[in-house]
């Protein structure tokens, strides 16, 4: 049946417009093969844009500016010329202005050098802009975990599924869920106090974040100090590792005797019953079932 079906359809489809069947003809033809093989090659020339016409697009995918890296790149250009051409797309606010997919060091360079800048043009809408951004990203070396780790939550941010950030990184869904588990704990003013880091993996990045909890933003920016983003990273690592100081003792008395100390932190609380307090210790732990069940009485909880 349903073959009968598809057949009167193919049977009873309307009639190709007249356009269609030109159009048909001429894709098959030698004019269409020309048309197609046209097209092809626009979509790969290079051409030269001038650097003062071409602006920072996508999302920011590096932490530290590296003045020193962008000096020897325009050095090496200065006397080599631009080897590997960048990928622009066309403004989307701007009318004859271009926008970096990637390959900024480079349109950076060469603005230094006061050089047009050899590029390809692709007509892309943010999600492919973002989409080849990242993907160029997951092949180059030189960035470090935690700017890999920021770009996937920048476009968690912009609202990009898992699937698009694991697809545009070339990671899968583990190593993704790790990353924005580092950039959901450490906030992002931290992590551009430290920059970088290119020698501190993921391993220690997780240490980081794991260790955080209970140290305030500022805290942790004031303690990124050192040279290099990598001294800074370690510097803020060895604050939120370092043991806390225990808190000064606090005299337990009763009314006409003392019984001991009390230290507190924000784990526990520690009772120490010396003296007249050791007879009471004794009790306290035969009956502490007692006392827990009238404090929480008190608290309006349940007996346990």
């Amino acid at each position: 049946m349903a073959r009968k079906d598809l057949l009167k359809n193919l049977m009873n489809a309307p009639a190709p417009s007249d356009e269609a069947r030109v159009a048909h003809r001429s894709d098959r033809g030698a004019i269409g093969a020309v048309s197609k093989s046209i097209n092809e090659l626009k979509s790969r020339a290079i051409i030269e844009v001038p650097a003062d016409l071409i602006d920072n697009g996508g999302l920011a995918d590096r932490l530290d500016d590296d003045a020193e890296g962008i000096a020897a790149l325009r050095q090496s250009i200065s006397e080599y010329g631009q080897q590997v051409p960048v990928l622009l797309r066309h403004s989307q606010r701007d009318e004859g202005r271009y926008e970096i997919v990637f390959g900024r060091r480079r349109v950076e360079a060469m603005r230094g050098l006061g050089l047009p800048v050899r590029a390809m043009v692709r007509h892309l809408d943010d999600r492919d802009l973002i989409v080849a951004q990242g993907q160029e990203n997951s092949a180059r070396k030189d960035l470090s975990f935690i700017e890999k780790a920021n770009f996937a939550a920048q476009m968690a941010r912009a609202g990009f599924d898992r699937k698009v950030i694991c697809d545009a990184l070339s990671i899968d869904k583990t190593v993704i869920s790790r990353m924005l588990t580092v950039t959901d704990a450490v906030p992002e003013a931290v992590i551009r106090a430290i920059g970088a880091a290119p020698s501190a993996g993921r391993d220690r990045w997780l240490a980081l974040a794991s260790r955080i909890a209970g140290h305030s933003q500022d805290e942790l920016i004031a303690a990124a100090r050192g040279p290099d983003s990598d001294a800074r990273f370690a510097a803020v690592l060895a604050a939120v590792s370092a043991a806390p100081r225990p808190s000064a003792p606090l005299p337990l008395r009763s009314a006409n005797a003392t019984l001991g100390t009390a230290r507190r932190s924000k784990t526990r609380a520690v009772l120490e019953l010396t003296g007249a307090g050791r007879a009471f210790g004794d009790w306290l732990i035969d009956n502490i079932h007692e006392v827990h069940r009238d404090w929480l009485r008190r608290q309006g909880g349940q007996d346990d």
